[in-house]
């Protein structure tokens, strides 16, 4: 039987993961953080998830949220817009709609968008096909640079995260590390847990000069 009390990083398993989600409400990414952070002990785990507003992450995001605000953004070049971004940011109530927290950070997630061009919102708005087409780009690469056969799918896996981290707006860092340092998905769900209610982006479009 494992001892009790906080157990190594390495022991922290798919089922302590599991049972911690349950409990929380949070995510697997956000639980697995937690617990890596709380060298395996679940009690602390849940506290940090619920410090950040990550607890109960999963319940919110059930709940409609058909209110909200437009942010928009126009890079000015040589006294003239060269990019321009709306992205609708998405709530459960019009007075949350109308805070200053709310409506700074639709903006601010104009501005990222429009300096790190991400082609969809979440990764499962990812096409089957793209996806498909980008493993087969990362073995052939793996291919060609002589890497051996019991490893190309390790290097695969590693490579479409990386397309992933590149290209959906929820897994890219936040453009201002003043504002929040860490991913655009975890930042709106601490927002989420400090407000209460689910937020989240429903739609963006980007358009620059000359692209």
């Amino acid at each position: 039987m494992r001892p009790l009390g906080p157990i190594p990083v390495a022991e922290v398993s798919t089922s302590d993961i599991k049972a911690l989600r349950e409990a929380t409400g949070a995510g697997i990414m956000d639980v697995k953080a937690a617990l890596t952070e709380a060298k395996g002990d679940s009690d602390v785990a849940a506290d940090i998830l619920r410090k950040k507003g990550l607890a109960d992450a999963a319940k919110r995001a059930d709940r409609s949220n058909d209110q909200g605000t437009i942010g928009h953004y126009l890079h000015v070049q040589a006294e003239r817009p060269v990019v321009g971004v709306l992205v609708e940011l998405r709530c459960e109530t019009d007075f949350v709609a109308k805070s200053e927290e709310f409506r700074e950070a639709a903006k601010n997630l104009a501005m990222h968008i429009a300096a790190f061009k991400p082609g969809w919102v979440r990764r499962e708005d990812v096409p089957e096909d793209v996806i498909a087409k980008e493993r087969e780009i990362a073995g052939e690469q793996a291919k060609n640079e002589g890497k051996p056969d019991n490893v190309i799918e390790r290097i695969i896996d590693g490579r479409l995260e990386a397309f992933m981290k590149d290209n959906v707006l929820y897994e890219q860092n936040f453009v201002k590390a003043d504002v929040y340092d860490g991913t655009v998905k975890v930042m709106l769900d601490e927002m989420s847990g400090r407000l209460g209610e689910n937020i989240g982006v429903g739609k963006m479009s980007r358009v620059a000069v000359g692209e």
